[in-house]
């Protein structure tokens, strides 16, 4: 079984790119003596993701239905260019016994080295996502140092935003203002029952942002 795919409309409207790719594939069944049953194709399709790719959901469930042991791409970012849905689907074949070539990388799992080769790039794709999610973590952590909300969007009454801007209006700081809002018990705009200073600010920062007015200095 093979899959092709190409990104740009131009390339799926003159088969330059899916041509290439059937021919490599046909060449490789031949070489090992395979019986190739058929080809499926996204043409014009990003390889970003793997939703949206009917091809290839095609070519996996003829796969699972028995008709074919292999999948053969030319070229590994041909099937995915995240190395995290790469290591999904090469799981998700090594568990259920079927086979998987990408030419251009000798992955074949099949064989030992080929093995070895698609557990290196599982591992690669691990490190990726533990990187990313490490960077999105320092991320938000920089934002909280820095006051700002994150989240769903405050939605607060209008007069408790009154009273706040009042209060600040008057002198007082974040503190004092939170101090006051948890004494009476007033809740939070998610329903909380403790206001932090840092909440306090972004209250009046809003309120400024859509026309309000201060200019009392901060704590």
């Amino acid at each position: 079984m093979g899959y092709v795919r190409c990104s740009t409309e131009d390339q799926a409207d003159h088969g330059t790119s899916l041509e290439t790719q059937r021919r490599a594939i046909e060449a490789e069944a031949e070489r090992r003596g395979w019986t190739l049953v058929a080809i499926y194709e996204d043409a014009g399709v990003s390889g970003k993701a793997l939703k949206g790719r009917s091809g290839l959901a095609q070519a996996i469930a003829a796969i699972e239905a028995g008709e074919a042991h292999t999948l053969i791409v030319q070229k590994l970012d041909r099937l995915s260019r995240s190395l995290a849905d790469f290591a999904n689907v090469m799981g998700r074949f090594h568990d259920a016994g079927w086979n998987l070539v990408a030419m251009d990388l000798g992955i074949d799992l099949g064989t030992p080295s080929g093995e070895f080769m698609a557990n290196v790039l599982a591992s690669a794709a691990q490190w990726e996502r533990r990187i990313i999610g490490q960077r999105t973590r320092d991320a938000l952590a920089i934002k909280r140092d820095q006051g700002v909300v994150l989240g769903r969007p405050r939605v607060l009454p209008q007069n408790v935003r009154d009273r706040i801007m009042k209060a600040r209006s008057q002198g007082l700081g974040w503190s004092a203002i939170a101090r006051m809002l948890n004494d009476e018990g007033v809740p939070t705009a998610r329903g909380g029952a403790v206001w932090h200073p840092s909440a306090v600010r972004a209250v009046v920062l809003s309120e400024r942002t859509g026309g309000g007015s201060g200019g009392v200095a901060d704590d």
